[in-house]
């Protein structure tokens, strides 16, 4: 099983070992793109696979800080009182590069830029890009999808 991220189309895919499309979930990747350096708040490119998954049981819009369940579950008095908070919500699948010099160590390594797949509010918009590098989905489809997926399973991030 494989993942495909597609920036132009805004759309994870979850493939089989044959290629076939299992599922399809609406994304947004960064509000700036794609590029790989650390601190561009960009979507990174290429070959990747989940190096971890964190939040496994927690309920939904529960709130992560730090990789970490704050407690605190997400709603609009919560949003009211954090407005500039990056929302990271209910599960994270924790990206690491494969491709050295590309997306993997030096300045240019997705996993110690702390890049995921994760859930949002339900009033961050789906299909456009607004993140600040990572892939934000709708909670019950990262739901599904940490549930669906290995670790180590492999993602690739293209901009077609």
């Amino acid at each position: 099983m494989r993942l495909l991220i597609s920036v132009a189309r805004q759309i994870l895919s979850v493939l089989d070992d044959d290629g076939k499309v299992l599922r399809e979930y609406p994304i947004s990747t960064a509000k700036a793109g794609v590029g790989e350096l650390a601190g561009s708040y960009q979507t990174p490119r290429g070959r990747h696979q989940i190096r971890a998954k964190i939040g496994a049981g927690q309920p939904l819009n529960a709130v992560f800080v730090g990789r970490r369940p704050t407690g605190e579950i997400w709603a609009p008095a919560l949003l009211a009182q954090f407005p500039d908070r990056d929302w990271i919500l209910t599960r994270i699948l924790w990206l690491s590069g494969c491709e050295p010099g590309c997306n993997r160590l030096g300045c240019v390594d997705t996993m110690r830029r702390y890049v995921y797949i994760h859930g949002s509010p339900d009033t961050a918009e789906m299909g456009i890009p607004g993140s600040h590098g990572c892939v934000r989905m709708r909670n019950a489809d990262i739901v599904e999808l940490f549930d669906l997926v290995p670790c180590y399973s492999a993602v690739e991030i293209s901009e077609d």
